[in-house]
Order: structure tokens, then sequence, then C-alpha cells
């Protein structure tokens, strides 16, 4: 099994990887299910102009700028589950994995998705986390995918890595959202979920 992952941050080192890694090497390390974080570029990433171009060629833009939507794709056919990363700017995910989600979902047959469970983590200093955590389920709920949650809302705080490696709710809260995914992955229900953080950033 292999769950397929998606660093919306032009930072390929930075929170939101920080955040994917944690989910991935749980489970890795606990149910051995290998994992992908596939990095967008940091090229521009062009909107969908609904040219329908795809339906017979893939996404025309991908072909013309390499930008990946198209390589994505294919590797989605390839996963079992799904797990998108942004971090989080002025209370909206990036505008560059809604651009690219957008042509994903858009050119791509709807049957590639249908069953797969997905999630979604976001990044961010301070606030505008539950709201970017809505948009970005927006694409699961109209192509059959199941979401898995975890034991608190899917997200970490801080301006650089290393800030994330002190929200220890955060981090926890990625292994229980691994946890989950594994669960519906491998259909056992003894799976036990951690608890315990509660980061409160009172000094």
């Amino acid at each position: 099994m292999k769950v397929l992952m998606l660093n919306g941050s032009a930072n390929p080192v930075g929170c939101t990887n920080r955040a994917l890694l944690e989910v991935g090497n749980t489970l890795k390390n606990e149910f051995g299910i290998d994992f992908e974080i596939f990095q967008m570029t940091n090229k521009p990433i062009r909107d969908c102009i609904g040219c329908n171009k795809c339906i017979s060629e893939g996404c025309i833009f991908s072909k013309i700028d390499n930008d990946g939507v198209n390589d994505f794709i294919s590797k989605i056919k390839q996963s079992d589950a799904l797990v998108f990363g942004s971090p989080v700017y002025y209370a909206h995910p990036s505008g560059r994995i809604l651009s690219f989600l957008d042509r994903v979902f858009y050119s791509s047959d709807k049957k590639i998705f249908e069953g797969k469970p997905g999630a979604v983590v976001v990044s961010a200093r301070r606030a505008g986390t539950s709201a970017s955590l809505d948009v970005l389920y927006k694409y699961f709920g109209i192509t059959n995918m199941p979401i898995i949650s975890s034991s608190y809302w899917n997200m970490v705080h801080g301006m650089k890595k290393e800030d994330v490696e002190k929200d220890e709710e955060g981090l926890q809260t990625m292994r229980n959202l691994a946890r989950n995914i594994a669960k519906y992955l491998l259909k056992r229900d003894n799976i036990k979920l951690e608890s315990g953080h509660q980061t409160n950033f009172i000094h």
C-alpha cells in the first residue's frame, strides 16, 4: 500500500513538509505502509481555464509548463490514499495548491479518486487553519472520497520547522491521523490513538 502526499508549499523542507513527514513516518514505521511526498514546483502555477483539452490530451498547461499536474495524476492512479498539505496564507490555503488541485480534479477521470481515503494537513504561524482545512476538504466531497480525521484538527503551528517541533499536540495529531488512515486501509479496529499532549503556547 502507498499513501501519496502533496506538499503545496514552495518550501520543500518547511513546516508543511515537517507535518507530512510525521504522518508518513508513522505510516511507514508502525504499519509498513509506504508514502511519497510529491513536491510542487516553485514555478508559478496556472489556473484551470476550462478549455477542456484535457478530455483527450491530459492537462495542456502541464504539458507546456511541465508543472507536475499530469505526473501527480499518474501517481494518484497507483496510490491507496491521498494527503494534501498546505501552508496558510491570509486564512486560506496557498494559491498554488488550489490552482494545482483545480486542474488535477478537473482533468482527471473521477474513478481514480473513488473510495480512496483523503486527508488534509495545514501549517500556520497562528490562525486561519480551520478555514484552510474546509477549503481543501471540498475536493474530496465531490469525488466519493472518505475523509479521514484525527484527534484534533489536522494542523501544526510555527514560522519554521523548528517551531513545529515544539508543537507537541500538532505532531501528535499528525501521528493519530496516520493511524486512522492505517485503520481504514488495513481494516484494523485495534489500532490505538495517542493522547496526552496539549500545546497551549503559554509561558
